[in-house]
């Protein structure tokens, strides 16, 4: 299994990917999909909606083996949160 080597600066790749979900994916998927994962070939337009990153990238990858994935979650400005939640003290 060859590595898949990116062909865009991360700048590119994230102007690419908000671009192509905000004009063409999002009005498709928003409405019936909230906090779900869409998987998008930044090339191609091509993308597959899922509740698990996994399996929206690998049923993308079976369409398009050589696609440049950028991912985001349906309604949310982020695909994953790190960290902990600050807890309320009485």
């Amino acid at each position: 299994m060859s590595v898949r080597q990116p062909r865009y600066s991360k700048e590119e790749f994230a102007r690419r990917g908000d671009e192509i979900y905000e004009s063409q994916v999002r009005p498709q998927v928003e409405q019936d999909n909230h906090g779900k994962i869409v998987a998008i070939d930044i090339e191609t337009g091509a993308f597959e909606v899922d509740q698990s990153e996994i399996a929206a990238c690998d049923r993308l990858e079976a369409h398009h083996p050589d696609a440049q994935i950028w991912i985001v979650r349906i309604g949310s400005r982020h695909v994953r949160r790190f960290g902990g939640r600050s807890r309320k003290t009485a």
